[in-house]
């Protein structure tokens, strides 16, 4: 693959960019404090605005690893708000596969800012970086993730039954993917409706 890092994305709505040490707040307030946000991510919600700045602090050096991608998920009209963040969880350099991850604060679900968000991400890891395979997870449980993955039109691969762990504990993992022969010379940015 070529990494090139985590670059500047531009959507209809929004901004996706690196991180910056102001964005702690913005962050613990808009997302990362919300136990109904990290539910059934992996990651606890942060105590104190302050695990919020050490996370941030962390993902800021990872920036000079060109094979770092994450993103705060940043909407046009509030430029200096994030409301959600983006990146590559998982990689598999040998077959150039990608596995990705989100969240976003409760305020902005079910209002397509997170498939407008997770296209653009595809499009670059897929046209830019040479992923071949793009791949997500999610809880059963949680199918509005799904949806999200259905949206930017990955396939259903299978559950895998107490395969993974999260905040709920041992749980089962929803798999889906796209492959860059599957695109059918339409960009996944072209998200499609449920």
């Amino acid at each position: 693959m070529n990494h090139c890092g985590t670059r500047q994305l531009e959507t209809n709505r929004l901004i996706l960019r690196e991180f910056a040490k102001e964005d702690a707040a913005a962050m613990y307030r808009n997302w990362a404090s919300d136990e109904s946000v990290t539910r059934y991510l992996t990651w606890p919600a942060h105590a104190s605005q302050q695990v919020s700045q050490s996370v941030i602090e962390d993902w800021i050096n990872s920036y000079t690893d060109k094979s770092y991608y994450q993103w705060a998920i940043v909407p046009k009209d509030n430029r200096d708000e994030p409301i959600g963040s983006i990146s590559v969880v998982h990689m598999e350099e040998n077959a150039s596969v990608v596995e990705v991850g989100y969240c976003i604060g409760k305020a902005w679900w079910h209002k397509g800012i997170t498939p407008e968000a997770l296209a653009a991400v595809m499009d670059y890891l897929f046209d830019t970086v040479g992923a071949e395979r793009i791949e997500a997870k999610h809880d059963p449980r949680n199918p509005n993730s799904g949806k999200v993955m259905k949206k930017c039109r990955m396939k259903y691969e299978g559950t895998l039954h107490n395969s993974d762990r999260n905040n709920q504990g041992i749980c089962d993992a929803c798999r889906y993917a796209l492959e860059k022969s599957q695109r059918r010379q339409s960009p996944a940015s072209a998200v499609q409706p449920l």
